[in-house]
């Protein structure tokens, strides 16, 4: 049978998921778009992420691609996937792509943003699913000082779980933004960057947090950009208070007037 390929674009909230990865006897994001996927289609259909969010983590443009029969044209399998899936999954978009497109090793960047909340009013049920709640004084200049450490390519062995990546990899990733912002009711960090590792946007947001808490200075950034191990790093952010905004691919991968 015919077929063609598809990506998707997702919005969920992680709050009741157990991550993306599909895992026995455990509600995930990729299990539960797989069991419509094969509901649409009459067979198995795998969905392939463009990577992996922990648990609680939520998303806003987590990338997806789908091989799917050919009669599904991008705009109907928006419109029939919406219908089947749950309250806390939402097809945004959807395209039709060159057969070639991978959803992990084609991109080229991907954007997180973490949210903090420095107002009291941060922990109503509201907004406690979404936010961390930091209501001692923050350093803004700190906080602002941390993250323009951050640009450019580095080794990030520091700000990953250890034994995640394989032996012989560097660990490099290259930070093409990072900054700090303002917002009511608190602050947003925004990263954009090649490639992330396990547990690496946590990680820095975590040692930054320290740094606006005046819990250890800001060189400690720098210095630990050069560390070979994650021993001296800061406690992870919480995972509930992290996006994936979006993900970026060769515009050559989109099918033309799809």
């Amino acid at each position: 049978m015919p077929t063609r390929t598809l990506q998707l674009v997702l919005h969920y909230d992680g709050t009741n998921f157990s991550g993306w990865q599909r895992q026995p006897d455990r509600r995930t994001v990729q299990g539960v778009l797989e069991a419509a996927l094969g509901r649409l289609c009459a067979e198995p259909i795998a969905a392939l992420g463009s990577g992996r969010t922990d648990a609680g983590v939520h998303a806003r443009g987590q990338s997806v691609g789908v091989r799917v029969p050919d009669k599904w044209e991008p705009a109907s399998m928006r419109r029939a996937l919406n219908a089947l899936l749950p309250d806390d999954v939402w097809v945004a978009d959807a395209h039709a792509m060159r057969d070639e497109f991978h959803a992990r090793y084609s991109a080229t960047a991907r954007g997180y943003s973490y949210y903090v909340g420095t107002e009291e009013e941060a922990q109503s049920p509201f907004r406690r699913r979404t936010e961390w709640s930091v209501l001692r004084p923050l350093e803004h200049d700190a906080l602002h000082r941390a993250a323009a450490c951050l640009p450019g390519e580095h080794s990030f062995r520091a700000f990953a779980v250890r034994g995640t990546a394989p032996a012989d990899d560097e660990h490099r990733c290259e930070i093409r933004r990072a900054e700090w912002r303002d917002r009511p009711g608190g602050l947003v960090f925004e990263i954009e960057a090649n490639r992330f590792l396990h547990h690496m946007v946590r990680f820095l947001v975590g040692t930054m947090i320290d740094a606006g808490l005046g819990r250890r200075p800001v060189s400690d950034v720098d210095t630990l950009l050069t560390a070979t191990d994650n021993r001296d790093v800061s406690p992870p952010a919480p995972a509930h208070a992290l996006f994936l905004d979006r993900v970026r691919y060769p515009a050559e991968l989109y099918l033309a007037g799809a």
